[in-house]
């Protein structure tokens, strides 16, 4: 099933990494910090958060500025490399139209370049680690798991989302909402076990599961303790590959017709 993708992708790397450049280029163009703002954005945000959510937590809880920073990060990275991937067939329009390439080189690229932007973030988790005492352990080497977990769900639902607002423009503004609602439910200010009701709505959100691992990685805990919360993201995060991938590829020809 993935056979033609693989050779595409062997075929137009270097398109992908050229599109990935200028995704990148065109996020800090206009900004005078540039790239710095990758740096900045999660610290700020972590600090109003920590002031305003921080009676949350009682004295003695784990270090709050990292909890929030992790659930933060890996949130941010979902959210926006999904609308990346959304709007990358319409905002390649006029090359679609003119050139012949793998059409699932876009979507893939606004993934990638939010990864390569979410993986110089991680620098500033490494110092909130630092600042707040927070040690690793053998197991931060576990964190590669939910990392891989978070990229296939990204790019997957990318993929559906790419797929669904050619034909459906406002499904931009419908994901605006499910992103907030994903939000809520992802705990990244708040202790989910300090809520005594409707437990069950975070174990139906793949990404709070994804998020509880790698907490757990930057914590030194076992995840694997609890496998329920490793397969269900994981099963999740392929399917949805799997499911994107065949919408894609059942939908793409008829993307000119709609662009």
């Amino acid at each position: 099933m993935f056979k033609e993708q693989i050779e595409n992708f062997k075929r137009y790397r270097f398109l992908l990494r050229e599109l990935v450049k200028k995704g990148i280029k065109l996020k800090y163009r206009r900004s005078y910090l540039g790239i710095l703002w990758t740096l900045l954005e999660p610290v700020l945000t972590t600090c109003v958060l920590s002031l305003v959510f921080g009676k949350f937590f009682q004295k003695g809880d784990k270090s709050f500025p990292v909890y929030i920073l992790t659930g933060r990060l890996l949130y941010t990275c979902f959210s926006t490399g999904t609308k990346n991937a959304m709007k990358s067939i319409r905002q390649h329009a006029g090359m679609i139209k003119k050139v012949y390439v793998p059409k699932y080189i876009y979507p893939l690229s606004g993934v990638l370049f939010n990864f390569v932007i979410f993986s110089i973030s991680l620098i500033v988790l490494v110092g909130a680690m630092f600042v707040f005492n927070v040690k690793p352990t053998l197991w931060i080497f576990t964190a590669i798991v939910p990392l891989a977990m978070l990229f296939l769900l990204t790019f997957g639902a990318g993929m559906i989302l790419s797929t669904m607002s050619v034909f459906f423009r406002d499904l931009e503004y419908l994901w605006d909402v499910a992103l907030m609602l994903i939000m809520y439910t992802c705990a990244i200010f708040y202790v989910p076990e300090k809520i005594n009701a409707n437990q069950w709505i975070f174990k139906l959100n793949p990404l709070y599961a994804i998020i509880k691992d790698f907490r757990a990685a930057i914590y030194g805990e076992n995840m694997f303790a609890s496998p329920a919360w490793v397969i269900m993201p994981a099963a999740v995060s392929v399917l949805s590959v799997i499911v994107g991938v065949l919408m894609f590829k059942k939908h793409q020809d008829n993307f000119i017709l709609h662009i």
